[in-house]
């Protein structure tokens, strides 16, 4: 890992760079996909998923019997895990239900709001060497709990054509529809328009390599809404001395081993930390099965000193990372003043693995310093916000004549028409 001491607000853009290619470099791909998924269909997505995935297939919807012999391959302790966790994270979600909102602005003007299910959602589930079945219960979960209709799943085959048995458990233990054995910008491009086996939906969630993201970007460009642009897997982790190294080691090497392009952060006040960490990740690095992944996104990482907690904080909120843990005396400082990171882990003890499991948040959020503007997956990501009013006749004698002269301001003469057809026929 680079080590940094003390950079300079100049050279900070430089040195928080991600790891990524731009959309240049993978736009083509994406559109060329796109546009032939569009005109063939199930033909497109198969030629796809032969060229990308190895793999040929007639048929790629999953079929209830494949998931009953996944089920049966599960051991009973991951099925508890994995209920443990859905148990958890359907508390948090539940709780981020809100009433409907209504007042009356000003007599006779009622106004409210109430929030409705988006009816066709689509999932994207990352599949590869590290299956993601924890992905299904971030998405699927609070899409149940919102009441969308259809649920679609898509996630990538593995070299037998099969999907992993934890990803099929979890689909259909959380309310999920339909399964679809694609993955890749084939299988965004497939939600996006539909085709005779795989339905259109009306917002895709999920995250994804660089392909995935930038296919999912496109896709917003044709109509499709989208969760949000999470790309590659990235952390930050502020250390003071109360930090214990091992811990802080091991959190970075949890989040290097997603991918070749994941990115790793330790700010620290404490140079004996950033030395202890450092020594700390070559030392487990050496046991992981995942090393070679691993080492690549560490070498793409760095530990930064700083000189106070004002300025590492500074950078900080300048890099907006996915993932923030605080390990410091002074916690309370960056919890009351951190403005842009998509999930927060405070304490020695609050790794960054217990909201990518099982603690009960959202581990679906925002990369590349998109926290800056974007929220991570919640209840709301699956409702759409509906705004009513009823307004009496007394209501439009009361705003009637504002109206008029706004609309008459604007040279809107039908918007005024609209009113004063109505007050006449009071009067």
């Amino acid at each position: 890992m680079k080590k940094i001491y003390n950079p300079q607000l100049q050279d900070w853009s430089e040195i928080l760079k991600r790891p990524t290619q731009t959309f240049n470099d993978i736009e083509e791909t994406v559109k060329g996909i796109f546009k032939e998924v569009q005109q063939k269909g199930d033909q497109a997505v198969l030629k796809y998923t032969s060229l990308f995935d190895g793999i040929k297939f007639t048929n790629f919807i999953v079929s209830q019997n494949e998931i009953d012999i996944a089920i049966n391959e599960i051991s009973e302790d991951l099925l508890n895990a994995i209920c443990l966790a859905k148990s958890n994270i359907e508390k948090f979600h539940t709780a981020q239900k809100t009433n409907k909102i209504e007042i009356e602005t000003t007599e006779g003007v009622v106004c409210w709001q109430e929030k409705r299910p988006i009816q066709k959602v689509g999932l994207y589930i990352p599949g590869g060497s590290a299956p993601l079945f924890s992905t299904v219960l971030m998405l699927a979960i609070p899409a149940k709990i919102a009441g969308c209709k259809e649920i679609v799943l898509c996630t990538p085959p593995d070299k037998n054509g099969s999907i992993n048995p934890a990803i099929l458990f979890t689909a259909q233990l959380c309310g999920v529809t339909k399964i679809y054995k694609i993955g890749g910008i084939q299988a965004i491009a497939a939600m996006t328009f539909g085709t005779a086996s795989i339905d259109k939906v009306y917002k895709i969630f999920g995250p994804g390599n660089q392909y995935v993201t930038i296919a999912k970007q496109y896709a917003s460009q044709l109509g499709v809404a989208i969760d949000m642009p999470a790309g590659p897997s990235e952390l930050l982790i502020f250390a003071d001395e109360s930090a214990v190294p091992s811990f802080v080691a091991s959190d970075l090497l949890s989040q290097a081993e997603h991918g070749k392009d994941s990115q790793v952060i330790l700010v620290t006040t404490s140079k004996n930390i950033l030395n202890d960490v450092e020594e700390e990740i070559y030392k487990q690095l050496e046991v992981l099965p995942r090393k070679e992944i691993t080492q690549v996104a560490i070498n793409n990482s760095k530990l930064i000193y700083m000189d106070s907690e004002e300025k590492s904080l500074e950078l900080i909120n300048e890099y907006g990372p996915e993932h923030f843990i605080i390990c410091a005396k002074n916690e309370n400082y960056f919890i009351n003043n951190i403005e842009n990171a998509g999930s927060i882990f405070i304490g020695n003890y609050t790794p960054e693995s217990a909201g990518d499991y099982a603690s009960g948040t959202n581990h679906t959020l925002p990369t590349n310093g998109y926290s800056k503007s974007y929220s991570g997956v919640n209840l709301d990501s699956f409702l759409k916000a509906m705004t009513f009013q009823k307004i009496s006749q007394n209501g439009i004698l009361n705003i009637g004549k504002s109206i008029e002269l706004m609309a008459e301001s604007e040279g809107l003469q039908a918007h005024k028409n609209a009113i004063t057809l109505r007050l006449k026929k009071i009067q």
